[in-house]
C-alpha cells in the first residue's frame, strides 16, 4: 500500500500547473520557448534548495566540458560515479542539478562528477553522446580505473548513460563498473503505450517528449542505437540498475530495455514503482517509497564498488 506522504508529493508533482493558476496542462510545441523551459527548470532547482554543506565542489573545464566534482566527506578518491543529468536533452546543467545530485553524492558516500554536455535543439545527436565519452576518457586517462566508475543519470541521462556504455562498446573503451538509470528515455520513437495512456497522469507537459525526441534526433534515424539505446546490441554491456516509476510515460521505456538486455544476457535488475512519478527516488527523503529505492541503489552501487555498507 502507497504512503500517505507518497499520496500527497504525488498530487503536488502531478499537479504543477494548479499551483502556478493554470487550469489545464501546458502542451508544448515547436513554438514553445525552449530559454524559458530552461529558466523554469533552473527556478524549480532553486526550490529544492542548494547543495548541503558537508559536501566540497570543484569546477573543472574538462575537454571544454563545464563540469564539477561533488565530494563528501570520507569519500575514497580512487572511486566515481559519473553523473549524467536529465532534461529531455534541451536543458538541464549543473546548476539546477547540484542539490539533487550532492544529496545522491552523501548518500552513497561516493564523489560524483556532473558535465553539463551540449544540449539540443542549439546541439543535437551526436553532441551529448559526443561529450559523454570524452568525458570517459579523460577519467580513464587522469587515473581512474574503469572498474571504479559507475555511470549513473535519470530521465534523458538515463538514456544516455546507456546510450553510452553501447558508444563505449563500439569503440572498445573499457566499459565502467556497472550503471544505473533512473526512470530512462530509451525509445526517442516515443512509440510505446505509456506515452498515450500516462501523458495527463505526468508532471510532463502534454506532448513535451515527442517535441525534444524531434529536436534532439533532428534529421538522424530516431532508431540509432546511439540515440534510443533500446534499438542497440546490448550483449556484453555491464550490469545495470533500473528503477521506471509506473504511472511515468517512460516506463515502458525502462521495462522493454530490461527485458531485451535480460534476454541478451546482461546482469540487470529492474524495479517498477507502483504508482510513482518519474525520477522518484531523487525525492528521497521525501517519502517511504522514494527512500526505500534510492537505499536500493545505493546498496547496488556499493556492491559495484567494492564498499562496505
Amino acid at each position: 500500500m502507497r504512503s500517505f506522504k507518497s499520496k500527497i508529493f504525488n498530487f503536488m508533482i502531478r499537479n504543477g500547473h494548479l499551483f502556478r493558476g493554470q487550469l489545464k496542462k501546458e502542451v508544448f510545441d515547436f513554438n514553445t520557448s525552449i530559454p524559458a523551459f530552461r529558466e523554469r527548470c533552473e527556478e524549480g532547482a532553486r526550490r529544492f534548495g542548494s547543495a548541503p554543506k558537508d559536501i566540497t565542489i570543484k569546477n573543472e573545464l574538462i575537454e571544454g566540458t563545464n563540469s564539477e566534482w561533488l565530494i563528501p566527506k570520507g569519500a575514497p578518491s580512487d572511486k566515481l560515479i559519473m553523473y549524467v543529468h536529465g532534461g529531455g536533452y534541451v536543458s538541464g546543467s549543473c546548476n539546477d542539478h547540484r542539490g539533487l545530485i550532492s544529496k545522491f553524492a552523501i548518500a552513497t558516500g561516493v564523489t560524483n562528477l556532473l558535465y553539463e554536455y551540449r544540449l539540443a535543439p542549439e546541439n543535437p545527436f551526436p553532441a551529448a553522446v559526443e561529450d559523454s565519452v570524452k568525458v570517459y576518457k579523460y577519467l580513464l586517462t587522469n587515473g581512474y580505473d574503469s572498474q571504479k566508475i559507475i555511470i549513473a543519470g535519470e530521465s534523458a541521462g538515463g538514456g544516455l548513460c546507456l546510450a553510452t556504455l553501447l558508444a563505449l562498446k563500439q569503440d572498445n573503451i573499457p566499459l565502467p563498473a556497472a550503471a544505473v538509470a533512473i526512470s530512462p528515455w530509451t525509445d526517442l520513437t516515443c512509440s510505446s503505450d505509456s506515452y498515450k495512456t500516462k501523458n495527463n497522469v505526468s508532471p510532463a507537459p502534454i506532448d513535451s517528449w515527442a517535441v525534444f525526441s524531434k529536436y534532439y534526433a533532428a534529421e538522424n534515424e530516431m532508431t540509432n542505437p546511439l540515440i534510443s539505446p533500446l534499438f542497440g546490441d546490448l550483449s556484453g554491456l555491464p550490469p545495470i540498475y533500473i528503477n521506471s516509476g509506473v504511472d511515468d510515460e517512460l516506463f515502458e521505456d525502462g521495462e522493454k530495455f530490461y527485458l531485451k538486455a535480460k534476454i541478451e544476457g546482461v546482469d540487470i535488475i529492474f524495479k517498477a514503482g507502483e504508482g510513482m512519478l518519474h525520477c522518484y527516488p531523487l525525492l528521497a527523503p521525501m517519502f517511504p517509497e522514494a527512500t526505500d529505492a534510492m537505499n536500493e541503489i545505493v546498496s547496488f552501487i556499493k556492491k559495484h564498488l567494492n564498499l562496505s555498507s
